[in-house]
């Protein structure tokens, strides 16, 4: 058998013999499907301090996993060596889901071409070394030292990865997709006679070394002192019940963290979710529409086929207000009996997938901000977000708002500081009842975790009016 069509991972001995022995053998005991998914990365990290390099490394990951689903269980082993001997003793030990007669492999494997280029590349990782990134993480810490008199310390950390996934399944389906990845984060800290403040920015996506334009350079430079030297004038945030408007950008990780998980199908399957009985109900006002998107060109999110090598489009979640589907693995589109949605993820070879978010936001209203704003008597206006706590089933929540600004008479008056919102995302969805046009996809390098594995998203927002949330603050009522 040949290994035409297998071109990434033809350098790592990877052939369609050895695909199909080694889904034969998944399938020896009578599992309903087998897949097999091979990972090559190489990460490179670069961090700064003080001006000064403090840790450089390489990480690289080269893997294969092995997954047989038998109805909704899943047997799976992985190892590192990709020699035939190895994979049949994945293979082998993933069968053991199963118990039966064997079930046929195909005959012949189709490499699937004409994948969307979602991340297309100019300047390629493997071929810009240290030399050429050294002296924008020394550009980025001089100007941010210079910015403002009262920075006293710049980290600045970078990272870039360049690598490829080959998934090939038991429908007889072998897709490679190269996937590239960069990041960099700066904080910043700053001192004002006494007092202390930090903050930062970060940005990130699929891209190569041409990600790092002049102008994004200077917006990261600009965002961080910004909103680091704002806090020196901050307040403490009222407390209580109130109006909360969300900014548009990276208010979307509310979104993301206290309603996309509860449309993760794996959650509703399992009846854990407040949204298992809602398909097809209202759950938000007829403006409110919301998507998973892995379209997105040079997106964190972005994808062009899952990690089960089924097709990564724009699945519309809420539509008018009416939740109209969940985000699908192969799985659980079998369960429910619908097409998969292409969000089935993993976070290497070592893992199973399960249905993850790629790019989550919810798309333009009817509003404009100045209008949402001049309607807020009194409330809090939410910019950035850095960390909070989600009970994922139920949708409870608490999020710390590193920036924000009071709203008072229905202008931003004062910036405020150390404020948390606290609610439930389904009651506070229903609770938009304003949603701008201004939808902003935020660029940071935001990172989703979930039963122990971690993969690259997006999300965004357009600016929300929630009418009333509970505001954790220290200032007055």
């Amino acid at each position: 058998m040949a290994a035409a069509g297998i071109r990434y991972f033809d350098r790592f001995g990877v052939t369609e013999e050895l695909i199909a022995r080694t889904i034969a053998e998944a399938l020896s005991r009578g599992g309903d499907f087998a897949d097999v998914f091979f990972q090559h990365a190489v990460t490179n990290d670069l961090a700064l301090e003080d001006g000064s390099v403090n840790r450089a490394f390489t990480t690289v990951q080269l893997g294969v996993g092995v997954r047989v689903v038998k109805g909704d269980q899943t047997g799976y082993g992985y190892s590192e060596d990709l020699s035939l001997p190895a994979l049949l003793s994945c293979a082998r030990t993933a069968a053991t889901i199963a118990d039966g007669p064997s079930r046929e492999a195909p005959s012949r494997y189709h490499v699937q071409s004409g994948l969307p280029q979602r991340y297309p590349v100019r300047l390629r990782w493997e071929e810009i070394g240290a030399e050429r990134k050294l002296p924008l993480l020394g550009g980025l810490n001089e100007r941010l030292l210079s910015a403002d008199r009262r920075m006293r310390k710049v980290s600045v950390h970078f990272r870039d990865e360049a690598g490829a996934v080959l998934i090939a399944d038991s429908q007889g389906r072998i897709v490679e997709d190269e996937q590239p990845m960069t990041l960099l984060y700066v904080s910043c800290l700053a001192e004002d006679g006494s007092r202390r403040e930090s903050g930062g920015y970060n940005v990130a996506g699929r891209a190569g070394f041409e990600f790092y334009t002049p102008d994004r350079l200077d917006r990261v430079v600009r965002e961080a002192v910004k909103r680091t030297a704002i806090l020196f004038e901050a307040v403490p945030a009222p407390a209580g019940e109130m109006p909360v408007v969300l900014a548009a950008g990276s208010s979307g990780i509310l979104l993301h963290e206290a309603i996309g998980h509860g449309m993760e199908a794996d959650f509703n399957r399992k009846g854990v979710s407040i949204y298992a009985d809602k398909i097809g109900k209202p759950i938000a006002a007829p403006f409110v529409n919301i998507v998973d998107d892995g379209t997105n060109e040079g997106a964190r999110g972005a994808i062009n086929v899952d990690d089960e090598g089924n097709a990564a489009g724009c699945t519309r979640l809420v539509e008018g207000g009416v939740l109209a589907t969940y985000m699908h693995d192969a799985i659980s589109a079998k369960h429910y009996g619908v097409a998969p949605t292409g969000n089935g993820r993993r976070e290497s070879y070592q893992h199973a997938p399960l249905p993850r978010m790629r790019a989550t936001y919810m798309l333009p209203g009817p509003h404009k901000k100045d209008e949402i704003i001049a309607s807020v008597k009194r409330g809090i206006y939410c910019e950035n977000f850095t960390n909070g706590q989600v009970n994922i089933g139920a949708g409870d929540f608490t999020f710390y708002v590193k920036n924000g600004w009071l709203i008072e008479d229905g202008k931003l008056s004062r910036p405020v500081k150390d404020v948390n919102i606290i609610g439930n995302g389904p009651r506070a969805l229903e609770k938009v009842d304003m949603v701008s046009d201004d939808l902003a996809i935020d660029e940071g390098g935001w990172t989703c975790g979930k039963d122990g594995q971690s993969v690259p998203v997006s999300q965004g927002l357009p600016t929300v009016r929630v009418s009333s949330m509970t505001v954790g603050g220290r200032g007055q009522p």
